[in-house]
């Protein structure tokens, strides 16, 4: 084992142990489901913000941002940071959620908008986005692993592709991750995120401050990259990130969750610091993807050209940035699983016991997601926020619009047009021959232009559907 192997192991052993003294053990409903403190009393704004960005900028979407940057420059980057205008956006939901319709919970207002459907189609796509976040976040720590400790450890046992040592790391953080998340469900999900959102920023500063220093970096060139594989896949991303932003925080109820917690002015506050933080922390990441792409020789991976860019101790920031965010991200989705399961759709008693078991059922779906499941990042992110696309509709008519009735066919049409759309792009990015048959009947060549075109698809279902329906119902109104 390197030197730098074992300091990254050190590090992450420290956040993890701190990760379990800042957790406290909390025996009530209201502190495990809630996060409310032994007084009742709700997060300050300094913890909201530092937990909303945490539990945003997770590994996934760091390594994800760097990839982009990387096979399609500045834009590629920049698209992918697009995706952080959901604090504004999801900030706006909340406020009228909260304070113009009167509902603490986004279940009980699809409840009393279209019935028992609305919330099962709801919480299925959002426990979908919860799995997928366990995933995503292991499957990256497996994957710096396996770079670091090989693949010989014990051999075989973790399946192909996630290497014995990678995945023996993402075996480890799930338990550790899955341990102090249940000492104190959302109670120890914000305390120790402002502890790791922390140690992020100080190393991820020092990764980004060798890069700016770096004698080949010019912040010019960087903005004009256009990546190994083209800006315009980039630019396209864009404008998938700004039809997806409007709906893509409703479906994560990581961000819901602690929009529901404090007053209003400290809410609002929180969504704000939070959107433009995240957006230079996304980007700046996304540029060590993109000055790798203008560094990279032909064929080269983005990895072995930080190899050759930056010292070991540099890596071991890079490497450390993406782990760190991946704990933090681990107890946030567990605690708004178990909410989710218990308090929102009542599957099971509200107690503490239930939701420490739901945890755990969340986390091991993660992890046979990561041993079978797909291995490209990106793809978890653009079939989640196409499926979550049908809610752009109940936004712009129910939450923001005129709040006027809507039949339960026109929200069925647009989940279904919304789940088809988000299905035959998994059959595109999978190169399965369906998928190519619909490539071809579109007319295009890549597959994120196919995204696009299925995204503009469902919100125009969508917003007919809609349309159609608030006109229907009026029409029956008067009729009557």
């Amino acid at each position: 084992m390197s030197s730098d192997t074992l300091t990254l192991l050190l590090l992450v052993a420290g956040v993890a142990i701190a990760s379990f003294a800042l957790s406290p053990r909390v025996s009530g409903a209201d502190g495990f489901f809630e996060g409310k403190d032994e007084s009742g009393r709700a997060p300050g704004l300094f913890t909201l913000v530092l937990s909303q960005v945490t539990t945003w900028i997770f590994a996934r979407s760091l390594l994800t941002a760097a990839i982009l940057g990387f096979y399609y420059g500045a834009p590629g980057a920049a698209a992918y940071a697009a995706y952080y205008f959901s604090f504004l956006t999801g900030g706006m939901i909340i406020d009228r959620l909260r304070f113009r319709h009167g509902y603490n919970s986004i279940q009980p207002f699809l409840a009393d908008r279209f019935g028992r459907t609305g919330t099962s189609c709801y919480n299925f796509v959002i426990a979908l986005r919860l799995v997928s976040e366990v995933f995503a976040n292991l499957l990256v720590v497996g994957t710096i692993f396996t770079a670091s400790l090989g693949t010989n450890m014990l051999g075989g046992l973790f399946g192909e592709g996630t290497g014995d040592g990678g995945g023996l790391a993402m075996v480890v953080l799930a338990i550790i991750g899955l341990a102090y998340s249940m000492l104190g469900g959302l109670r120890a999900s914000l305390r120790t995120d402002v502890l790791q959102m922390l140690v992020f920023l100080v190393v991820f500063g020092f990764a980004f401050f060798a890069l700016v220093t770096h004698e080949s970096f010019s912040f010019a060139a960087a903005f004009q990259a256009e990546g190994t594989a083209g800006a315009l896949p980039g630019w396209v991303l864009l404008a998938v990130a700004a039809l997806q932003v409007i709906s893509y925080p409703m479906h994560d109820p990581v961000m819901m969750d602690r929009g529901l917690l404090a007053d209003r002015k400290t809410t609002a506050w929180s969504f704000f610091h939070a959107f433009w933080i995240s957006v230079l922390c996304i980007f700046g990441f996304g540029l060590l993807g993109v000055q790798a792409g203008i560094l990279a020789e032909s064929g080269e991976a983005m990895q072995a050209v930080w190899a050759r860019m930056f010292s070991p101790m540099v890596l071991v920031a890079v490497n450390a940035a993406l782990i760190v965010s991946a704990i933090s991200t681990l107890d946030s989705t567990l605690s708004s699983a178990s909410k989710l399961v218990v308090v929102d759709m009542r599957a099971l008693p509200r107690t503490v016991m239930s939701g420490r078991i739901v945890m755990a059922l969340f986390m091991l779906a993660g992890l046979v997601f990561c041993f079978f499941g797909s291995k490209d990042l990106f793809s978890a992110v653009a079939v989640s926020g196409t499926a979550s696309m049908y809610l752009v509709p109940v936004i712009l008519f129910s939450i923001w619009g005129a709040d006027r009735p809507i039949p339960v066919w026109s929200y069925l049409i647009s989940f279904f047009a919304a789940t088809g759309a988000a299905v035959m792009y998994f059959l595109i990015n999978g190169k399965k021959a369906v998928g190519l048959q619909a490539m071809e009947m579109m007319g295009v060549e890549h597959k994120y232009t196919a995204l696009l075109y299925l995204c503009v698809g469902v919100l125009v279902i969508g917003c007919a559907a809609f349309a159609i329906g608030a006109r229907t119902a009026s029409n029956q109104r008067v009729a009557s």
